[in-house]
Parts: structure tokens; sequence; C-alpha cells
């Protein structure tokens, strides 16, 4: 049962991925239908169900669009691992408060910008003015890609039956291409 089962809605939008059981529970309940199935089986006292590897629900469930969490990994991923100070791109980068939080600067996506660890020192404590230094965009918060809310939760396995149900996925890769960041005049 620890198996992984993709959760569509209605009209087969992806919602969410559960484990065997609670896919079992929905079948059993009515309240989803066994698109694909793995070829091993769920044996009970009762009965024998397919092993779901993807279910749909039979009625329409509406769902807020997910937020991006606000992670070092994802701000990297948004300023697409470059400094947002010299322009630099390498995996060896920090976190920068634009407004430094010892002067009130708050920890959200407006005040955060990918950082080498050269410029992030020369900054320091001190503003973006104050350093001289300017930032290649401002920093905003990314919208999640079409799949954002299934890619969070795909460490625990994809599966090829998924495939034709997410199109476009590629398990590794968040999606950003809906939010464009806003360039400074600068």
């Amino acid at each position: 049962m620890n198996r992984t089962v993709l959760v569509l809605n209605q009209n087969y939008e992806p919602l969410n991925i559960c484990n065997g059981r609670r896919a079992i529970v929905l079948v059993i309940g009515g309240k989803a239908e066994i698109l694909e199935a793995h070829q091993s089986v769920i044996s009970t006292p009762a009965s024998t169900f397919p092993y779901p590897s993807v279910i749909r629900l039979v009625y329409l469930i509406r769902s807020p669009r997910a937020r991006v969490k606000l992670t070092r990994r994802e701000v990297f991923m948004r300023d697409a691992f470059t400094c947002q100070y010299c322009g630099r791109r390498t995996h060896d980068l920090t976190l920068d408060h634009v407004v430094p939080r010892s002067r009130g600067g708050e920890h959200v996506w407006e005040n955060l910008a990918s950082a080498c660890k050269s410029c992030n020192h020369r900054k320091g404590g001190k503003s973006v003015g104050e350093a001289r230094m300017t930032l290649k965009q401002t920093p905003f918060e990314p919208r999640p890609g079409r799949y954002y809310s299934i890619q969070r939760r795909l460490e625990s396995g994809f599966h090829e039956a998924w495939q034709k149900f997410l199109p476009g996925l590629e398990p590794d890769i968040v999606d950003f291409s809906d939010s464009l960041p806003q360039m400074t005049a600068d």
C-alpha cells in the first residue's frame, strides 16, 4: 500500500498524489474510478481490486491555485541560479535580503535575491544603494507552473502510466514560464 497514485479531477486535471490505501477508499466509496492500474492487486477478505496507478474523481473539486513555497531552492530557481548583482551564473549561491533584516526587511519573495558569496559579502548589511550595487531584476513571487502541486510530491516516484495525463511534465523541473520577471530601469 506504499505506492503512489495520481489523482485527477473530474475534468482530468491533475489534483494530487496520494497513497494506494487512500485511492482504494475513494474507489470503494464511489468517489473515484480507476483509469490506470499497476499489475499487482489488493486482496481483502471479501474481494480483490487492481492496485490503482491513476484515479479520476467522480465529482469536480474546486481547489485554490497553489502558491510557490518560499525556500532557498525556489528562490535560486526563480533567479535561474544567477547572482542578481553581478550576473554570474553558479550553483554556489547565497540568499540576500535586499532590505537587510537588521533594518526591518522581511523574509518574503519581494525582498529575497540570489547572490554569489562575494557580492553578498560586499553588500553586507547595507542597502543596495549604499553598497553602490544594482539588481538585475526586481524580486517577485513566482506563479506556480501548471503541475507545481504534483511536482512537489514527485519524490515518491513518477510512473510512466502518468505521462499521458501530465503532458509536457519534466519530473525534475519546476516551470516558472507563467511568471516573467519585471526588469528594473536602473
